[in-house]
């Protein structure tokens, strides 16, 4: 371990690309078999330097430089969980994926079930997600329905620094596939996290912010986006309640259904495209359980259903506050 990580305080102001990379030194030195992979995460420190120094510290053998090929690379990790390994593997960015989409669907999903409980597969798969960086076409998608969707997949999306040093390091030690979606354009905002605290359940989600007019759902980028749009609503005399919802699969909805009991009202956002979105489902399974609390419907706000644009205008795309609050508006006219 480095001298700055060893003289360095429990408590941190910490940036969530740091404490990524931090979560993943401490998963690497409490067990042996931990094994990152991945395009240029070695010697480069990755695209987003979330791997940055952990070649130098841990040798190739642990922070292994693959191939372009993200099916070899998921693949191969396939092998090595089944041999007893916990590969770490980063999906250099979001629209990359979808190549090795074939092996996460049929292999990755599918060993623990298959193999009657015999065969674990203990991985994660790191997916730097949305847009809002300015990047060309396949490295601003949200693909996260596709994997929520999927049976035997669990499906984590971070929006801070504590759940980003504390999520990687519960998703490495979970005993199942997780797929851990990394907000890029929110790698740079900071937090205070502190190392030596007892962490939450991983699965689960949390109210960030506590209101009685409105729930507002979000995870990953939009969980920041969600607490501005309250933050200037309060301006207003309406008071927002925001919760980041922080796993996609499995729902943890028992927060909200109790949150939406009280406001009556809820809205949830989301980057990826709204039709068939988590939005949809997490709007059904509100309507189910809340419906005689609701004093109107459960409205959502997310991207439109277009292949994600030239950056130029990708601002046109992605929900931003104004979004959020007119579906606020929509919901509070009922």
């Amino acid at each position: 371990m480095s001298a700055e990580v060893l003289d360095a305080p429990a408590t941190q102001e910490l940036t969530i690309g740091r404490a990524l990379n931090l979560g993943l030194r401490r998963a690497m030195e409490d067990d042996p078999k931990v094994v990152l992979m991945g395009e240029d995460i070695g010697r480069l420190g990755g695209v987003f330097r979330i791997t940055d120094g952990l070649q130098k510290d841990f040798g190739e053998d642990r922070v292994v430089d693959t191939p372009l090929a993200e099916a070899g690379i998921v693949g191969t990790a396939v092998g090595l969980a089944m041999r007893g390994y916990r590969p770490v593997v980063e999906i250099q960015f979001d629209g990359f994926v979808f190549p090795a989409c074939n092996q996460i669907v049929t292999q990755v999903a599918k060993m623990h079930a298959r193999s009657r409980g015999l065969v674990p597969l203990p991985m994660v798969i790191r997916i730097p997600f949305g847009g809002g960086i300015g990047a060309v076409e396949h490295h601003s998608e949200s693909p996260e329905a596709y994997f929520a969707h999927t049976p035997g997949l669990k499906v984590v999306a971070v929006s801070n620094p504590v759940d980003a040093y504390w999520g990687i390091q519960q998703a490495i030690a979970a005993p199942d596939p997780v797929i851990f979606l990394e907000p890029k354009r929110r790698y740079w905002e900071k937090g205070p996290v502190d190392t030596s605290a007892t962490p939450g359940p991983l699965f689960t989600s949390r109210v960030v912010r506590a209101g009685d007019d409105v729930t507002v759902l979000a995870y990953g980028p939009m969980v920041t986006t969600a607490l501005q749009a309250a933050e200037a609503a309060s301006t207003e005399g309406r008071s927002l309640e925001v919760i980041d919802l922080r796993t996609i699969s499995p729902l943890d909805l028992e927060p909200v259904h109790e949150s939406v009991r009280r406001t009556g009202r809820c809205v949830v956002v989301h980057e990826a495209p709204v039709t068939l979105g988590p939005g949809a489902e997490i709007a059904a399974r509100v309507t189910e359980t809340c419906f005689h609390s609701l004093e109107a419907p459960v409205l959502r706000v997310g991207g439109y259903d277009v292949p994600y644009p030239p950056s130029k205008v990708e601002e046109l795309l992605l929900p931003d506050l104004d979004r959020v609050l007119d579906a606020v508006d929509r919901a509070m006219g009922f």
